[in-house]
């Protein structure tokens, strides 16, 4: 049996997962909706991916994060959810 077959975060990556969110929200909506230094003081994405794959936290906040954007996508028919 599959164990990941419900898992909705099962093939994607962290990198996946960052960049899609800060080319839908921006990195100044991802800073607010996730207070971390990463995402509000000179953000990139190397150095955000270098702080989340060493954080196991601040990972779920995203994990977390990237899950919500997806429900909101599918039941607003694909409007951006992002302010």
């Amino acid at each position: 049996m599959n164990t990941q077959a419900h898992n909705p975060l099962h093939g994607v990556t962290l990198a996946q997962m960052l960049t899609e969110l800060v080319e839908e929200c921006g990195w100044v909506t991802l800073g607010q909706e996730i207070p971390i230094r990463c995402f509000t003081h000179e953000p990139s994405l190397a150095s955000s991916l270098k702080f989340l794959r060493r954080t196991p936290w601040a990972r779920e906040k995203v994990e977390s994060f990237y899950l919500f954007i997806q429900r909101q996508k599918a039941r607003d028919g694909k409007r951006p959810p992002c302010p």
